[in-house]
């Protein structure tokens, strides 16, 4: 059942019918808009499948580095490294750009990963930095914290990194009905695998998920400009 349910959520990732959809549909596509603080030597740091790599220029020299227990126990990924992002294996100063996405999160000591990151770049070295706010619990239990963006920028100060560029990722009304499409999935998914009474509004799921984002998109347009409740950040970050 697992498995099923795994494959139609990547099945249906880009198209509105999945419940993230709204993070999804700018997760990595966005990386593209940001050439201008992208150097030659590039190092993702929880790279994953290496998705990023794929809205790079063509000539970047690019390196990811992962975990070694989540990329190959949870991930089943191949990152050109292996590595703890508290102790990174790289020299001082020799890398341009950090791409760090939905990474910080989960280290046990984020002060001391910054601190690691701001030892590699050069002067004026750049990490784009992406981090939930408004968002459920994941990756657990190595899931540890959710900052504002007043506590982000205070952490990255003290490493001497100081942020040229937010984007704030959620309206008010979008990070809600996006809230809403997750909590209903994974109610009724553990409906299914339960057997609860509620599996019997499963079929219905899927025209609730895709009315909740269109909504959510509409919202967007409509409703004035407000950061009291962003899902997600993106900061741009210049090392002094």
């Amino acid at each position: 059942m697992n498995n099923i349910v795994g494959y139609l959520k990547n099945l249906l990732k880009n198209t509105p019918f999945h419940p993230q959809w709204l993070i999804f549909r700018d997760n990595y596509q966005g990386v593209a808009k940001l050439t201008d603080y992208i150097g030659e030597k590039v190092l993702d740091i929880g790279c994953g499948h290496c998705e990023i790599k794929k809205f790079l220029p063509k000539e970047t020299d690019y390196t990811g580095i992962d975990y070694y227990y989540t990329s190959v126990n949870w991930y089943r990924s191949a990152p050109d490294i292996f590595a703890d992002a508290q102790n990174l294996p790289i020299r001082s100063g020799a890398i341009n750009t950090v791409f760090f996405f939905d990474v910080l999160e989960h280290i046990p000591e984020p002060e001391q990963c910054l601190h690691e990151i701001s030892r590699i770049l050069g002067k004026q070295g750049k990490l784009i930095l992406q981090t939930p706010f408004i968002y459920p619990v994941h990756d657990s239990p190595l899931d540890f914290t959710r900052w504002t963006i007043f506590g982000l920028e205070k952490m990255l100060q003290a490493e001497g990194l100081n942020i040229i560029n937010i984007r704030y990722y959620g309206e008010p009304i979008e990070t809600s009905l996006l809230m809403m499409n997750m909590a209903l999935s994974k109610t009724l998914l553990n409906s299914l695998t339960r057997k609860n009474l509620l599996l019997i509004f499963i079929p219905l799921l899927p025209f609730i998920i895709i009315t909740l984002n269109i909504i959510a998109v509409i919202s967007k347009f409509i409703t004035p400009t407000d950061k009291f409740m962003p899902f997600m950040y993106r900061i741009v970050a210049e090392k002094i």
